[in-house]
């Protein structure tokens, strides 16, 4: 058994401890010591993360009451080492676990919202709620979590036998669980069983912030971030809207509104767009058409080159309206070749005899119907020789 002093004193940063066994494992070492100050992951915290002497300790698991160490070298058997906890690492653990304890307490008291799933990274922290709330209703979740990690209120670790751990006011308890129990409690908000480490009062966690929402099923997932956490994040926002302001020439406060402006203004721009290429389409299908070679058969066609296949694909409607014409439309992309075939009134011929004949020639495949046929390859720097080669072979048809 290892004597697991984050129990007793979260604040201990470091233990002198006897080195008990030492086993490699897939090029690391799994350390297990009398006694340590580094939390084990458990209860969907993460495992802290330290040194022991100078092994610097990865990860930290408990497995049938003692907590091994994965060290990225070996350490000898009996010996003493100093055992030094990564206190950042320990502070943002805690941070994150106790500003979603409170968080969870206060959906479940405000909204009869239940915490049903927690999951903790090394980015993020992810709440999932039984019941969804509005957007008015996670600002008051929010205002009132901060309330309470504002008023610095004590967090009391309590080991209590089951049956008196059920009397308590907990916001959840699992009725099988038995014997000596760990009941972590925040006073005058939440109250309930865990492992984790929390720190001594609410005001270490900082603040709460929640920067997502979704909907899942019935509930809901919340997305949070705690303490250093948090101010990290607003940081990176708070430049990255100060460079946008400064790129905007505006105070912070105006680029929503000039945001709302330049998107108008690139809507009305892409329309002009989209009518001038329409029109420039027109005269270049017009003029390719003009210079395309008749076939036999008294049917033309018509190879059309874009950079772009939604533009080629809402062309068919039009080229297929052509009389007596056989269109073949390639979209040339940086890693993809799009082809579309078609052929107009009065015009006989199969498309999925053409399709067939683009797929061998371009290695690509797509398929369709009589009357019109797509399909698509990776890019090919010969492209213009395959289609030419295409062409060719439609106009001897």
């Amino acid at each position: 058994m290892t004597e697991k002093l984050y129990n007793d004193n979260v604040m201990l940063k470091s233990c002198k401890a006897t080195v008990l066994a030492c086993e490699e494992k897939d090029g690391k070492f799994l350390v297990k010591l009398d006694k340590t100050v580094i939390f084990p992951e458990g209860g969907g915290q993460l495992s802290d993360r330290g040194k022991l002497g100078a092994a610097n300790v990865l990860h930290a698991f408990e497995k049938e009451g003692c907590v091994w160490h994965e060290c990225d070298m070996a350490l000898e058997v009996g010996a003493k080492v100093e055992v030094t906890l990564d206190w950042k690492v320990r502070l943002d653990r805690m941070q994150q676990h106790c500003g979603e304890h409170i968080l969870s307490f206060v959906c479940w008291k405000l909204f009869d919202s239940n915490n049903i799933g927690f999951h903790m990274n090394e980015d993020t922290v992810t709440v999932d709620l039984d019941k969804a709330l509005t957007e008015e209703e996670l600002l008051q979740v929010e205002q009132a979590t901060n309330a309470i990690i504002w008023d610095n209120r004590p967090i009391n670790v309590l080991n209590l036998e089951s049956e008196e751990a059920a009397k308590l006011p907990m916001r959840k308890f699992n009725s099988n669980l038995k014997g000596i129990l760990r009941i972590v409690a925040v006073e005058g908000a939440d109250v309930c069983t865990c492992c984790g480490t929390h720190p001594p009062f609410t005001g270490m966690v900082g603040c709460v912030k929640i920067i997502r929402a979704e909907r899942r099923k019935q509930g809901q997932r919340l997305e949070l971030l705690c303490g250093g956490r948090a101010m990290a994040d607003y940081a990176k926002k708070n430049r990255i809207l100060h460079n946008i302001a400064a790129d905007l020439s505006s105070k912070v406060e105006e680029v929503p509104e000039r945001y709302t402006k330049m998107k108008e203004e690139i809507a009305g721009l892409q329309e002009a767009l989209k009518e001038k290429t329409a029109k420039l389409l027109d005269i270049e299908i017009q003029e390719v058409l003009a210079a395309a070679e008749t076939r036999a058969d008294g049917a033309k066609v018509m190879p059309l080159i874009l950079d772009d296949a939604k533009i080629g694909k809402s062309l068919l409607p039009k080229v297929g309206a052509l009389e007596n014409t056989i269109s073949v439309i390639l979209a040339v992309q940086p890693e993809r070749i799009s082809y579309f075939v078609t052929v107009g009134k009065n015009t006989t011929g199969d498309c999925r005899a053409y399709i067939k004949l683009l797929n061998d020639t371009f290695g690509g495949r797509g398929g369709g119907k009589p009357d019109g046929a797509q399909g698509g390859a990776d890019f090919c720097p010969n492209w213009q020789e395959k289609l030419d080669l295409v062409v060719a072979q439609l106009k001897a048809l």
